[in-house]
């Protein structure tokens, strides 16, 4: 009996020594696996952090937008001007924030204004007002003084208030207006573009439809017309179908003085709302 017991007890220290190595080995396994599981988890929760701070940015940078494109377009030519001079970073703020509400365009004015530019001759010289980031320049043969508040590369762009121009008079061919008109005295950059055409140049305009909608609070088309040509303009044709802009085409009379008691329609600011 004594030996039987011992032979038992042998079985069962070797049965608990063999329980023992599997649990073990199923422990270390369970620990050589985690951390790969741990790497998982920790790169879900870093895309995911990563995508969160991306939305922000976004959310931030549009917000930056927002406000400076309301700035811009009730304020005169003068406090713009002021604004980005004491704050030039906000204006590749403005510009990246407008290229983003323009990706949604289907169309580009600025693409018809080239198209138009190039049919033509190349001799042709043009005055940009307003030209971000002057691609208008960039895509055409033609000498191009690209006109806009703030230049960061003054070799390609003029930095100045667009209603004062370094330009002389009736030196260029065609001016052009790509959404632009948007301080409260844009009048009186039309009053330039005029100084500086030649007679039978050409003036383009290209603007937000949501600015000519009477029923909202925008201007009459016909009474924008109407002021442009009192200005000095012939209207040669103006294209009303597109579902985001307005194109307007006139050409400068040859040797009449301006009107100077203009009534002006009063353009909508074009504000963008929040996504």
């Amino acid at each position: 009996m004594t030996e039987e017991r011992q032979r038992g007890r042998k079985r069962n220290r070797a049965d608990r020594s063999k329980r023992k190595f599997t649990s073990d080995k199923v422990a270390v396994e369970k620990n050589e696996s985690s951390p790969s599981v741990s790497a998982a988890a920790s790169d879900g929760v870093s895309k995911s952090s990563f995508s969160f701070i991306e939305k922000m940015k976004a959310r931030l940078s549009g917000g930056h937008f927002r406000m400076i494109n309301e700035k811009l377009y009730t304020c005169s030519g003068e406090e713009a001007l002021k604004y980005f001079n004491e704050n030039p970073s906000l204006f590749n703020v403005y510009h990246s924030g407008y290229q983003e509400q323009m990706s949604h365009w289907p169309q580009q004015p600025v693409d018809i204004v080239i198209k138009w530019i190039t049919a033509r001759s190349s001799s042709l010289v043009i005055a940009d007002f307003g030209c971000g980031d002057a691609r208008l320049a960039r895509s055409v043969k033609n000498e191009v003084f690209s006109i806009d508040l703030v230049s960061n590369d003054p070799s390609s762009v003029i930095a100045c208030d667009m209603s004062d121009t370094p330009l002389d008079p009736t030196s260029v061919d065609v001016a052009v207006f790509c959404l632009s008109l948007m301080g409260t005295n844009f009048p009186s950059y039309l009053k330039e573009a005029n100084r500086v055409l030649k007679p039978r140049g050409w003036l383009l305009i290209a603007e937000v439809k949501s600015r000519f909608d009477p029923n909202t609070g925008g201007a009459d088309p016909d009474e924008f017309v109407n002021a442009v040509c009192e200005l000095g303009f012939n209207s040669v044709s103006k294209d009303l179908s597109n579902k985001m802009f307005l194109l307007f085409f006139f050409r400068k009379r040859n040797k009449q003085a301006a009107g100077s008691n203009i009534e002006w329609p009063r353009l909508k600011p074009c504000l963008y709302k929040r996504r």
